[in-house]
């Protein structure tokens, strides 16, 4: 898998942000194998502390987990519809833009009405 840096974000959340883009289109896949840290730093000629941080923040995601003296390897993934991504996006998005939890909360029940089960 090739990682490109467009030095638009941090190098960290660059790095974790393309492995998490191979994760969730099936490329890379439950159990397989990340690059050794060394090994990805010297190949993007970033410090190692880089590559740790990256794999740490893919870590918090629930995407990899790492073995002790053995590498880091991706986790199996959750089977959600497509749309919940795209929902997330937006929802991300909102918020980004000032949109409080309530105002969203209360878009939502204006929606569906108010204590509507799906």
């Amino acid at each position: 898998m090739e990682v490109r840096l467009s030095g638009k974000q941090n190098i960290f959340e660059e790095i974790a942000s393309e492995y998490e883009r191979y994760i969730r289109l099936g490329a890379l896949r439950e159990g397989e194998k990340l690059p050794s840290v060394r090994t990805l730093a010297m190949q993007l000629g970033v410090n190692p502390n880089t590559v740790d941080r990256a794999y740490a923040l893919l870590e918090q995601k629930g995407l990899v987990f790492t073995l002790s003296k053995k590498g880091v390897f991706v986790c199996a993934q959750k089977t959600e519809p497509p749309l919940y991504d795209e929902a997330r996006r937006h929802v991300a998005a909102l918020k980004n833009a000032g949109l409080k939890r309530e105002e969203l909360i209360a878009v939502i029940d204006e929606i569906y009405g108010k204590g509507e089960k799906a």
